[in-house]
């Protein structure tokens, strides 16, 4: 059977990290003994140099079109980001990533642009992780017989295991038909109505944003599944929980780390001018932590369908198995684009390597359920990093009034 488990650290492997050991001896060596995954990927990403000052000292990184460089200073840099020792080890250790200063509003980027600081943040996770930077034309798309993969490829509850590992390996998502009905989704629908008024700015558990009329919108319902009987028969329904079995990795409902926000109650409006509703172009893992959870399962109950006009979801097929930029996609981007607009009932679920986003509705709002079916070590301790990227996540996106700016890179 097919595994989408790719992790490669427990919490035993985080360790400290010296900057100047780091710079002058430990990633120099990884450029020369793992040149071939990451320049040809250097290439086609046109690096600037990039200077990381750690704790007021900085090094600068540069890349001639054949091979890495590493100086003292930043003067020559292009880009040039400030961290704490801290800070730098998390990244070192894939804690964290780039994208928690910027949607935390903490990035100390005093020259520069940030893209140029997630391309660099590509070669370094190749060289750390093993693994080649994507290039185009390296992720392909046949089907079991070795006929094009139909990308847009609807699944009914009853379609072969095999054929749906399968598509969850190649593709990185699945669109499940009909897997509950419109009286199931509607009682879910009225729990979220009588919930609304049980949440508050700045309670910790919601998400909220303003509208174009003026009003105030809680957009995202954390600990949904704490009031809402409905959504709680249906997560333990075997129709739901049968999907935790499909790839044999040992996925279970629920959130390594004592986490109990097991489901989440999305809204999306339509004209949201304040607020994040919507959140762009991302992987699941693009705070941090791939090498120790991925890939989990994120599963998508469509308690209201969505198209093009209702804020559907869109995926970026394959990008499971390529090494890009965490969000923020670049224009160039090779893989496809697909559109999954969805009907009551239906269920979503993709890799949480897969970039994905919510199109912002434009006719008819949303409403959607998410959860996630997991990994666990059985250690009691499964992600190092997992509060931290949790409190950025409950915390940061909030605080961001609209999707960053992202230049002529951006999607």
């Amino acid at each position: 059977m097919r595994s989408v488990d790719l992790r490669t650290r427990t919490a035993a492997d985080v360790r400290p990290i010296d900057a100047r050991d780091f710079f002058e001896h430990e990633l120099p060596a990884l450029f020369d003994a793992r040149a071939a995954l990451a320049v040809p990927g250097a290439r086609e990403l046109a690096l600037e140099s990039v200077a990381l000052v750690v704790d007021g000292r900085a090094w600068t990184i540069a890349f001639d079109n054949e091979r890495f460089t590493i100086d003292s200073g930043d003067a020559r840099a292009a880009t040039v980001v400030r961290l704490d020792a801290t800070t730098f080890a998390d990244i070192v250790n894939d804690l964290v990533t780039p994208m928690v200063f910027l949607t935390a509003g903490e990035l100390d980027l005093p020259r520069g642009r940030f893209e140029d600081l997630l391309d660099w943040w590509v070669v370094l996770r190749s060289v750390l992780d093993d693994r080649p930077v994507h290039t185009r034309g390296a992720v392909t798309f046949l089907d079991r017989d070795g006929s094009p993969l139909d990308l847009t490829r609807g699944f009914t509850t009853d379609a072969d295991p095999d054929e749906l590992v399968y598509f969850l390996t190649e593709a990185g998502y699945l669109h499940l038909v009909g897997v509950f009905d419109e009286q199931e989704m509607a009682a879910v629908s009225a729990d979220m109505d009588a919930a609304e008024s049980s949440y508050r700015r700045d309670d910790g558990r919601s998400w909220w944003a303003r509208t174009a009329d003026g009003r105030d919108r809680v957009v995202r319902m954390q600990y949904f599944h704490e009031t809402s009987p409905a959504l709680a028969r249906l997560l333990a329904d075997e129709r739901l929980l049968r999907f935790t079995r499909l790839t044999g990795d040992g996925h279970r409902f629920g959130k390594p780390g004592g986490n109990q926000n097991l489901a989440e109650a999305l809204v999306k409006p339509i004209g949201v001018v304040d607020g994040i509703s919507d959140v762009p172009w991302h992987k699941d893992c693009s705070l941090g932590s791939h090498s120790y959870r991925c890939c989990s399962l994120t599963v998508g109950i469509s308690i209201t369908g969505a198209d093009a006009e209702s804020g559907q979801l869109r995926v970026v097929a394959g990008s499971h198995r390529a090494l890009t930029r965490p969000a923020l996609i670049r224009h160039d981007l090779d893989l496809p684009q697909v559109d999954l607009p969805t009907r009551t009932g239906d269920v979503t679920i993709h890799l949480s390597c897969t970039l994905h986003m919510s199109q912002p509705p434009v006719v008819r709002e949303r409403r959607v359920v998410y959860t996630d079916f997991c990994l666990f070590s059985g250690n009691g301790d499964d992600d190092p990093g997992e509060a931290r990227i949790r409190r950025v996540r409950e915390g940061a996106y909030r605080t961001v009034s609209q999707p960053p700016a992202v230049g002529g890179d951006g999607s």
